[in-house]
């Protein structure tokens, strides 16, 4: 059964200031393109009263407590029964506080980014807080409708973020990046309103409330579950992505400005997944349990395609789109083995993926600002120029792979052993995503970092430490080590990979009684076993 949701006055206001700050941030950024600095300065400033009210919400929130709380609703369109309800569980805590970390991370790492002629930085920083506002909606929704406005009016700024200010291939992949989710979501609202017509059957008025759409779709036939979650799984399932509705993310990521691509990999896509948890497993148990094992082929299939394609890689954002795609498929396979310890490593490794993945795109960024290439093959023995940069590039990639004392490794440990009790076939074969892990990201290290000094990092020995020749043109320029303002802003990342890796308790503390709640929702409470 669900709980009823908590809505005390102090609650909810921190939940409409999560709401409204990026939003008003947004609009005030958006009136200072003519004054670039004061732009980025008014943005960062805004982002970081937004991390502020997420630690204060974090501290607040009771996870022994009703399963939404700082939940508040307003009507919107009464004749549909569509309210503007917002309410925070576990899971939507943990992603809008990723959320809310890597704004003003990625503000403060794109402060010196050359943007186009004629783009302003103030239009630019305009849309990522715009985007982190409906983001924030998107996971706090808990009226069925009002999440897909959300779903699809989230693609708009990150149409423009890719599409305005992206690479050369920019506007083919923000049109793809585009119509495979805007298509994707109007499947789901296909969905949405076979629930609302189920609901109006069965209680004489039809409403898209989450709440009530569980009780009533729950106990609805099989074959109506079913097409209601095909829907809603085939927008997730884009989102996400999974194999073989992934090939949107490798363009948008090899075309999207470096500190987009840490939202659009870091957050973005994880509504995919949130999706799965928060309507999929509730409002469709015995669908989920029947189609199933689809999800687990499609997981695992990415686990593997993923590390494989990876490997072959010649561009560093691909290779890092392709690892994300290996990473989506050990969270389905976490959420569809239906285990406690599974769904838990899962929802874990959502938070996770999304500070070590972050961390390592913002760390390939800062490689290809001062070698001009995101090629791998351009460059070479960059750890003797750079070995700060090398430290840090380093941990990212240990922690991508799950390393033992970093974040990621008790969310995959979690998801491997809650897997394997349930489906052990699908466990053992992802495991095998492990071993190309190793080597995609120790050979992607290797390549960038150590051997001979070559390419676009040929080091010129007159001109001193930190200076290099770019052969092509015969001209020096500096190859310089990490700037404080790149140790600033990768320090909290670091903190948490290595923090959250030796001490997960606060995370998985927050999260385990929605998952416990999920679970009982789709009538497993031992466990899964």
């Amino acid at each position: 059964m669900l709980e009823p949701a908590s809505s005390s006055s102090g609650g909810a206001a921190l939940l409409v200031a999560l709401l409204l700050i990026p939003l008003v941030g947004a609009i005030v950024v958006a009136f200072l393109r003519d004054n670039d600095r004061l732009a980025k300065q008014v943005a960062l400033g805004f982002s970081i009263v937004e991390f502020v009210v997420m630690v204060i919400s974090w501290i607040s929130y009771d996870p022994s407590g009703a399963r939404m709380q700082q939940a508040f609703s307003v009507d919107w369109i009464p004749t549909l029964g569509v309210h503007l309800s917002f309410g925070i569980d576990g899971i939507a805590l943990v992603m809008i506080a990723a959320l809310a970390l890597l704004v003003p991370v990625i503000i403060g790492a794109g402060w010196t980014d050359k943007l186009p002629a004629d783009r302003s930085a103030g239009a630019f920083l305009s849309l990522i807080l715009l985007q982190q506002a409906i983001t924030v909606g998107a996971f706090a929704a808990t009226d069925v409708f009002v999440f897909y406005v959300l779903f699809e009016v989230m693609l708009i700024p990150m149409y423009f973020l890719i599409g305005q200010y992206g690479g050369a291939r920019r506007q083919y992949a923000a049109v793809k990046f585009f119509l495979y989710s805007f298509l994707g979501g109007m499947i789901m609202l296909a969905s949405a309103i076979g629930a609302y017509v189920q609901a109006a059957d069965t209680l004489g008025e039809g409403t898209f409330d989450w709440a009530t759409l569980v009780q009533v779709v729950s106990n609805a036939p099989l074959e109506n579950q079913i097409w209601i979650f095909l829907g809603f799984f085939l927008a997730f399932a884009v989102k996400a992505p999974l194999v073989p509705l992934h090939t949107w993310l490798p363009d948008a990521a090899a075309e999207a400005p470096i500190t987009v691509s840490v939202i659009l990999i870091g957050v973005l896509d994880k509504v995919g997944t949130f999706g799965f948890l928060r309507y999929l497993l509730p409002m469709t148990p015995d669908a989920s349990k029947t189609l199933a094992p689809l999800v687990l082929i499609m997981g695992v299939a990415g686990v593997i395609y993923g590390a494989l394609l990876a490997t072959g890689q010649r561009d560093m954002k691909r290779l890092l789109a392709y690892v994300s795609i290996a990473h989506f498929g050990f969270i389905a396979l976490g959420i569809f083995a239906f285990s406690a310890q599974s769904e838990t490593g899962a929802v874990s490794y959502m938070l996770n993926h999304s500070i070590s993945t972050g961390m390592l795109i913002l760390v390939v960024g800062m490689v290809i600002a001062r070698g001009g290439s995101s090629l791998i093959a351009d460059y070479g023995g960059l750890a003797k120029i750079t070995p700060a940069l090398a430290g840090v590039f380093l941990v990212a990639g240990l922690a991508s792979l799950s390393l033992p004392g970093t974040n990621s490794f008790i969310s995959e440990f979690l998801v491997l052993v809650g897997s394997y009790g349930n489906e052990p076939v699908y466990t053992i074969i992802a495991t095998v995503g492990m071993i190309f892990a190793a080597l995609y990201i120790l050979w992607l290290y290797q390549r960038i970092f150590h051997g001979p000094v070559r390419g676009n990092a040929l080091v010129d020995v007159t001109g001193g430490p930190g200076t290099a020749i770019a052969p092509e043109v015969g001209a020096r320029k500096a190859i310089l080590d990490l700037s404080g303002r790149e140790k600033l802003v990768l320090a909290p990342l670091l903190v948490l990979v290595l923090g959250i890796g030796f001490y997960p308790k606060p995370v998985l503390d927050v999260i385990t009684p929605t998952v416990d709640a999920t679970l009982s929702s789709v009538g497993i409470s031992d466990g899964g076993n």
